[in-house]
């Protein structure tokens, strides 16, 4: 990678309406902290962004059950989810909202451009209007009874029970699911929609020339933009209390009194003013984040990689897109969209609503980051779909963290402090097989790097044990235990270099697990965290005499009796 690159990296943003289960972790956050931190480390610039989706019908009800205002309920989740990606280590440089004053700003902003360049369009709708509730109800906010298969609760979007496309006036006995009410009525509401037809052609050849996406990205762009009837216009408004006014840049809308952007619309926008927040919050002018977004003020240089689930692929394949390119100023499109399939517990579905699996906070409540990191990085969902079982979690932690690499820093350091005291011992030379293990780090570690730049998470995450399991395999062959009896000059040797690679797996390994790096760096007595060049004058980073403590147990394994308690823990409804 050139010196000094600027990358600026989003993640999804996470919906407001509660705490997220570690299926949408390793969708998007995740995967976009391990790129950040490892982009870090070999000194490039970074700009790391994510905020809270604040906006719609679903936070408002959230709100409603919590028996709060909407606001209060949006900004006490929000601290709620950035005090659990703190706990998760996830590095962002600013964590937002979208329900800033800069997102408003920048949304309108947004909205007048593309109504000036004539890709707006003022459409007329029937809607249901719930009386009783003074609102117009989305679709999927009015049930009733089927008249396909006389299911009563078929929302007025599809129903559930026979899979039938519906709208809302097919419903017999339609009713609020906010209130319950039936004191319904369909009544001429207008909406703004954006003309993605009328961008097609930009919008493909840009898809067509991004060669290097991953093929479940492409797949999905070109199934959306192909199928059926192809890419539609899409409503960019609604007939709701909490969200962007509509107005075009400062200027009221006319005919657009009392509406609010469509969430899908704004949300995406707030990656842009989250970098503005960023800039705020620092007392920084707005040319520090017009420099990240703006090819006229210096973004053309900056490499934009995006990360989610598979299921928000169009929306920042397509509409995002949409949205800079129709608003014909020199906006900073993505480079690179790394996509996620999904991963599933334990023989079914993680599922939010019904409480099932582990969530963010529950998984931090048993067990420190650094061990769901490893996990899910090492099993994330990238060409197809996985799962998580708690075997399976309970084999990866006991196999790869406490038998390989808490093993290896344990035994050398214990060894060490008993024959050398705690510092590194300075005889002896390194012999062949010591040279071997040089070698073969050595194209370890490319192939590391190469992993990492290239997104290949899982193949990084089994490079990157492959690496802890050869100094393990060294130290075993090399056994200075038995070398000391006869031979404590070339049993020194042993050790030096086996102390050294414990600061370079810190090193490599703090992306995935940032807390044991830190850990091992600091019991090293060291805050070298340079990126290894050469292998060979990377494990002599150490001198001899060199101060070291012997650490504590780094990882501890986890017993069948907590696998099987958790595994009942979480395998029903969270209240």
């Amino acid at each position: 990678m050139d010196s000094m690159a600027r990358i600026l990296i989003t993640s999804a943003i996470p919906y407001i309406n509660g705490i997220k289960h570690l299926g949408n972790l390793v969708g998007s956050q995740l995967p976009a902290d391990l790129y950040a931190r490892f982009m870090r480390a070999r000194g490039n610039e970074v700009m790391f962004i994510c905020a809270t989706d604040e906006h719609g019908t679903p936070a408002e009800l959230a709100a409603a059950k919590a028996g709060q205002p909407v606001e209060q309920f949006c900004a006490e989740m929000h601290e709620t989810q950035a005090e659990i990606a703190r706990g998760f280590r996830l590095s962002f440089d600013h964590f937002g909202r979208s329900s800033s004053q800069r997102n408003h700003r920048l949304t309108q902003h947004f909205a007048g451009a593309l109504a000036a360049n004539g890709f707006i369009e003022e459409v007329s709708e029937s809607q249901v209007f719930s009386i009783d509730d003074n609102r117009f109800l989305p679709d999927r906010y009015i049930t009733g009874t089927c008249p396909n298969c006389g299911y009563d609760a078929a929302r007025g979007d599809q129903c559930e029970n026979c899979t039938k496309q519906l709208d809302p006036t097919d419903l017999i006995n339609p009713r609020s699911t906010i209130s319950g009410s039936t004191n319904l009525e369909v009544r001429e509401t207008k909406h703004l929609y954006l003309k993605q037809r009328a961008l097609r052609a930009d919008i493909e050849a840009w898809i067509d020339s991004k060669t290097d996406w991953p093929v479940l990205t492409t797949s999905i762009a070109k199934k959306w933009l192909h199928d059926g009837d192809g890419l539609q216009d899409r409503g960019i408004t609604r007939d709701l209390y909490w969200g962007v006014p509509v107005k075009k840049g400062d200027q009221p809308w006319p005919g657009m009194e009392g509406k609010v952007f469509y969430v899908w619309f704004d949300a995406p926008i707030e990656y842009i003013a989250c970098t503005a927040e960023w800039a705020d919050a620092h007392g920084l002018p707005d040319s520090a984040w017009q420099r990240w977004w703006r090819t006229d003020m210096g973004a053309s240089d900056v490499r934009y990689v995006q990360f989610m689930g598979k299921d928000n692929v169009p929306f920042h394949t397509l509409s995002f897109p949409a949205t800079i390119m129709g608003s014909r100023e020199p906006w900073k499109l993505v480079d690179y969209i790394k996509s996620f399939n999904y991963l599933n517990y334990d023989g079914g579905q993680f599922s939010t609503s019904q409480g099932r699996g582990i969530f963010m906070d529950q998984a931090l409540s048993i067990l420190p980051a650094d061990y769901w990191r490893w996990w899910l990085l090492s099993h994330a969902p990238e060409s197809s779909d996985s799962e998580f079982t708690w075997e399976n979690f309970q084999s990866s932690v006991n196999k790869d963290l406490a038998d390989v690499l808490g093993n290896f820093v344990s035994r050398i350091t214990k060894f060490c402090n008993a024959k050398y005291g705690p510092a590194i011992p300075s005889s002896g030379t390194l012999d062949d097989r010591a040279r071997a293990l040089i070698a073969d780090l050595e194209t370890r570690v490319r192939a590391y790097e190469t992993f990492m730049e290239e997104m290949e998470v899982r193949k990084a995450a089994a490079e990157l044990r492959a690496i802890w399991v050869a100094g393990n395999e060294y130290l075993q062959s090399a056994a200075p235990w038995t070398v000391f009896k006869t031979d404590p000059e070339a049993a020194a040797a042993i050790v030096r270099l086996s102390l050294n690679l414990v600061r370079l797996y810190a090193v490599l390994s703090e992306p995935f697990i940032p807390d044991a790096a830190a850990t091992m760096l600091r019991d090293m007595g060291t805050d070298d965290r340079s990126w290894p060049g050469d292998i060979a004058t990377a494990l002599e980073a150490l001198p001899a005499g060199h101060a070291f403590t012997v650490p504590e147990v780094l990882f501890r394994k986890i017993t069948d009796e907590e696998r099987e308690d958790w595994a009942q823990r979480f395998a029903g409804v969270r209240a």
